[in-house]
């Protein structure tokens, strides 16, 4: 069938009550990582609902020896935490998956985080915009498309995978079980725009010792807290370097500060009473596609090597055990954006193609996979992992059908 964007829309309109069903009782599962295996359950029992072939993609254990492995605090074993994989079609036509996340951020400080509210206009609680509402994005398209009678020409593949938030484990598993297609769609909150780049961003984690005495020997050690005031100097001062290196970058010339250097977490062993032998600094770097990550690794580490306290020089160490997101960008004029972008816009939706100043599972297809990709979703990102976080159905909706008809002009079909 061709697209018909007014017959798409009051067919999805009349999923509203349903969409706010299902992204409630996805909402009450905590799926934080570890946690996630109750959502996906529904979720599989929800694809096969409306039809769909819907199967468990289990996460083999040997994966935590992949170089793209991002570790974590929580290393769970794997057994009984699997992602979701439906597919619908084949044949010649181009073929696209559909992807998001269902685990969540814990929803720290936030008692009424696990018990979804409803107030006519938003769905409220941990995960409606990041991203068990973009789940339920793709489940509203499938069905309206499914309702419409529209049989692709080529085959359309939803994944809902584990382990985004901590780095994207579970889209690497699929990945390195062969997942293929002509092109990708990664479903977060865009507020609907699309994106065929994203910044990346790597978690770093800095270590100064020291010589710890007692205080009233303070002269006679070496204050590591002191050493590491030092390091965060030299860090913030490398920050400015790397923002100016990044202005007027392609995709991404409307932001101001596109990438950043956080420092996250700072703790020092010993005692009130007692110079620090020993402290520790965790933070993050964002950085665009004109540099590699390898080459962030490289000029963090010599940021801080140029100090001129020897000391520090020969008491510090620096290493990235954790997230290890690469950035990545496809051709804003690929007819996948393009076509994406042109149903957004059919659909009066105010869609541009430019670049995200964020990171997300995007770049594990573009960059290990070698598949065009595109992040188009509804909600704003200012709503994920935020107190009150919440999912306006309207745009969800709209974002429904943005999507099914680019399905409609991407897959072909009748």
């Amino acid at each position: 069938m061709a697209d018909d964007c007014a017959k798409l829309g009051e067919i999805i309109e009349g999923y509203r009550d349903q969409a706010v069903a299902w992204l409630t009782d996805l909402i009450r599962y905590p799926s934080v990582q570890g946690q996630e295996a109750e959502a996906q359950a529904y979720v599989l029992r929800t694809m096969k609902e409306i039809g769909l072939d819907a199967v468990y993609r289990e996460i083999p254990s040997d994966l935590v020896d992949d170089p793209e492995y991002s570790f974590s605090e929580n290393m769970s074993p794997y057994a009984g935490r699997s992602n979701v994989v439906a597919r619908v079609g084949a044949g010649t036509g181009r073929s696209v998956i559909l992807q998001s996340h269902i685990d969540v951020v814990p929803a720290s400080g936030w008692d009424d985080g696990y018990t979804p509210q409803y107030d006519g206009e938003c769905v409220i609680g941990r995960g409606s915009a990041d991203a068990k509402g973009d789940v339920v994005t793709i489940l509203v398209a499938l069905a309206a498309l499914r309702d419409a009678g529209f049989k692709p020409a080529g085959s359309i593949e939803a994944q809902v995978v584990i382990e985004e938030e901590v780095g994207g484990n579970g889209a690497l598993a699929l990945i390195r079980q062969g997942c293929k297609a002509d092109g990708v769609v990664v479903v977060e909150a865009t507020n609907m725009n699309v994106f065929p780049a994203n910044r990346g961003a790597i978690w770093f984690r800095a270590k100064t010792t020291g010589r710890a005495v007692h205080m009233g020997r303070r002269h006679e050690g070496v204050n590591a807290i002191e050493k590491m005031v030092e390091v965060i100097n030299r860090m913030l001062a490398y920050e400015k370097v790397l923002v100016a290196e990044s202005q007027g970058q392609p995709m991404f010339e409307r932001y101001a500060a596109p990438v950043q250097l956080c420092l996250g977490t700072i703790k020092a062993e010993g005692w009130p009473s007692m110079v620090a032998g020993e402290c520790t600094m965790e933070g993050g770097v964002g950085f665009l596609p004109n540099k590699s990550m390898a080459r962030i690794k490289e000029e963090l580490l010599a940021a801080v090597m140029a100090t001129e306290d020897e000391w520090l020089r020969e008491h510090f160490e620096l290493t990235f055990p954790k997230l290890h997101n690469d950035s990545f960008a496809c051709d804003p004029k690929h007819p996948l954006p393009v076509t994406m972008n042109e149903a957004a816009l059919a659909c009066g939706q105010a869609s541009e193609i430019y670049g995200w100043n964020v990171s997300c599972d995007a770049r594990l297809y573009a960059k290990l996979a070698g598949l065009t990709t595109v992040v188009y979703g509804p909600a704003d990102v200012s709503q994920a992992h935020s107190v009150g976080e919440r999912m306006k159905m309207d745009d969800l909706l709209a974002a429904a059908k943005g999507l099914a008809t680019f399905l409609t002009r991407w897959c072909g079909g009748a």
